[in-house]
C-alpha cells in the first residue's frame, strides 16, 4: 500500500514565480513526497505524490493559471488499472 496516492502534475503560468518559495509551502504545508517544482519566473512545472491534490491545485491556482493538469491513483495503477 502507498503511504500517498496520487500523483499530481501541472503547470503553472504566472508572472513573478519563485520556485524556492513554491517548494517551501509545499513541505511546509502539505504531506507528500517525491516533490519536483522547477521552472523560472513565468512558468513553473509540480510534480507531487498526495493523498489531497485539490489542495496542491487550490494553491497553485492562487499563483497564477494552471494547465496541463494530470491526478493519477497510482494504488490503482499498481494493480494494474488505469490511474
Amino acid at each position: 500500500m502507498l503511504e500517498f496516492k496520487f500523483d499530481t502534475q501541472l503547470l503553472i503560468e504566472g508572472k513573478d514565480l519563485d520556485e524556492d518559495a513554491i517548494n517551501d509551502y509545499f513541505t511546509t504545508h502539505f504531506k507528500g513526497d517525491c516533490l519536483l517544482a522547477v521552472g523560472d519566473d513565468e512558468l513553473i512545472k509540480i510534480h507531487y505524490h498526495t493523498n489531497e491534490p485539490w489542495q496542491v491545485l487550490e494553491y497553485c491556482a492562487s499563483l497564477g493559471e494552471i494547465y496541463d493538469i494530470v491526478v493519477e491513483n497510482m494504488e490503482r495503477q499498481e494493480q494494474g488499472l488505469k490511474g
